[in-house]
C-alpha cells in the first residue's frame, strides 16, 4: 500500500516536477500578496500572455528564450503605463488591448516562421519534461525573487497600501513601481518551462487570493499564500499521476478548490 501511494516519487520526471514547483511556488506566492493587494491581478495576467512575442522571436534570433521572455514582459509593462499615463483610458483598460495585441503578435509570428518549438508547451508548460538546466534557471530567478521581497516587503507594503503616503515619508516610489514590474517579469520567465505562459496567472493570484481570506496580518499573509502555493503545487502534480491529466492544469484545479473552501469559510 505504502508503494502504491510513494510510486509518483520514485520516477526522475515526477521527481523533477515536484522540485521545480517547490522552487518557484514561493517566490510567485509571495508576489502574489503584493498583486492582490495592490490591485495589480491583471498586470500579472497581462504580463503572463504579453511574453509570447518575445519567446517566438528569441527562439527565432537563437537567443535564449528567457531574455526575449522578459524584454517582452518589460516592454509591456512599461508601455501600458506610459499609455495610461498620456491618455485618459483607465488601467485595466491598456492592459486589456495592450497584453491581447501583443499576444496575438506572438501568435502570428509563431505562425510565419519554421520552428520546432512546441506552442502548447509554451502557452500551458511542459512539467514533465523539465531538464537540469531549467531546474537551475528557474530556481535561481525564483530565489533571488523571493529573496527581494523578503528584504523589501515592507517598503513594498507601504506603496501597494498609499503610494502618496509612502513617497511623503522618503522612499522611492518610483524605483518600488518599476522594480515590482521587473519581479513580476522576472518570476514570469522562472515559470516559463513548468507552468507555461497562460497558467502562471494562477500561481500569481490565487495564493494571494487565498491568503487574504484567511489572514489580517502582511506577514501572515504572504506565509499563508506560501503554504497554499507548496500545497496546491505538490497535490496537484500527484494527482496528475492518478488522472493521467497535465499537471499545470491539475495544479490550477487544486488552486481553484482551495480559493472556494477559504471563500466558504469566510461566508
Amino acid at each position: 500500500m505504502i508503494d502504491a501511494l510513494l510510486l509518483p516519487f520514485q520516477f526522475p520526471f515526477m521527481q523533477n516536477a515536484f522540485l521545480i514547483t517547490v522552487l518557484i511556488a514561493p517566490a510567485a506566492a509571495m508576489l502574489s500578496a503584493f498583486l492582490v493587494l495592490k490591485g495589480w491581478s491583471l498586470m500579472g495576467d497581462a504580463t503572463s500572455h504579453a511574453v509570447l512575442p518575445g519567446v517566438v522571436l528569441a527562439y527565432a534570433a537563437g537567443i535564449p528564450l528567457l531574455i526575449g521572455a522578459f524584454a517582452a514582459g518589460m516592454v509591456m509593462a512599461l508601455g501600458a503605463g506610459f499609455i495610461q499615463e498620456h491618455s485618459r483610458v483607465k488601467q485595466d483598460t491598456v492592459l486589456g488591448v495592450v497584453f491581447s495585441g501583443m499576444f496575438g503578435l506572438g501568435v502570428v509570428i509563431y505562425t510565419r516562421i519554421e520552428t520546432d518549438m512546441h506552442l502548447d508547451h509554451i502557452l500551458f508548460g511542459n512539467m514533465l519534461g523539465v531538464g537540469a538546466g531549467d531546474l537551475w534557471t528557474s530556481g535561481l530567478i525564483a530565489g533571488a525573487v523571493a529573496l527581494v521581497l523578503a528584504l523589501v516587503w515592507r517598503d513594498l507594503l507601504a506603496h501597494a497600501f498609499d503610494p502618496v503616503q509612502a513617497r511623503m515619508i522618503g522612499l522611492r516610489t518610483t524605483l518600488l513601481h518599476y522594480g515590482l514590474l521587473i519581479l513580476l517579469s522576472a518570476t514570469i520567465v522562472a515559470m516559463l518551462s513548468s507552468v507555461g505562459i497562460i497558467l502562471a496567472i494562477a500561481f500569481l493570484i490565487a495564493p494571494g487570493a487565498i491568503a487574504f481570506l484567511l489572514t489580517r496580518r502582511f506577514p501572515a499573509m504572504m506565509a499563508v499564500a506560501v503554504a497554499a502555493a507548496l500545497l496546491a503545487g505538490v497535490t496537484g502534480i500527484y494527482a496528475s499521476f492518478w488522472l493521467d491529466s497535465a499537471p499545470a492544469p491539475t495544479i490550477v484545479l487544486a488552486l481553484m478548490t482551495m480559493f472556494l473552501i477559504a471563500l466558504l469559510r469566510r461566508a
